[in-house]
């Protein structure tokens, strides 16, 4: 039953997981995760904690990562509609500092795997959006870093709405560009 269908993104490692949906007259059925679907598909990783948050239009979280205890995490919106984003931090890597973003909407039911070695962050779209991961890891509380949103390095092309206000936390504010930001070493 759930099989997946699971896309390979521009930068290595990043995956758009696409769960089957079974639809009928009393609504909808899906399955978000089976671990032998995604062992199937290559995807071998294990997930240790879940975490969702709901946020109101026009709110950008992140770029955020763990540095000693890095997490990959399956995101998706199960409410609303998000503009998830990737940024690449692996120093071995050959598309550092490169971006991915994906929209993640409760109607297309659409995952976005980001590994560990990645930077994190959404804007919200809709109204109001409920977002849902999984992680690797767990939160090291200490261990928090973030890249600056709008580092004109990196260059994301956020589709931010004329006339919506941003809201961005005091911490997201702060956070230093690319040159300044912590670099994963891709060995473990």
């Amino acid at each position: 039953m759930g099989k997946i269908k699971v896309t390979s993104c521009d930068i290595e490692g990043l995956y758009v997981i696409e769960p089957t949906v079974f639809k009928d007259e009393r609504g909808y059925f899906v399955e978000t995760y089976n671990q032998n679907d995604f062992k199937e598909a290559g995807l071998n990783m294990v997930f240790v904690q879940d975490n969702q948050s709901m946020s109101v239009k026009g709110v950008l979280r992140g770029l955020h990562f763990q540095k000693q205890y890095p997490q990959g995490k399956l995101v998706r919106a199960i409410r609303g509609a998000v503009f998830d984003v990737a940024v690449d931090l692996r120093a071995n890597s050959k598309t550092y500092g490169k971006w991915f973003g994906v929209e993640l909407t409760a109607e297309n039911k659409k995952q976005f795997y980001i590994p560990e070695g990645f930077a994190h962050g959404f804007l919200v779209l809709s109204d109001e959006a409920e977002f849902a991961y999984k992680c690797t890891d767990f939160y090291h509380p200490g261990d928090e870093g973030g890249l600056a949103y709008n580092d004109p390095e990196i260059g994301i092309d956020w589709p931010f709405e004329e006339g919506v206000e941003l809201i961005i936390s005091e911490k997201d504010k702060k956070w230093s560009g690319l040159k300044d930001t912590f670099k994963f070493n891709e060995e473990k």
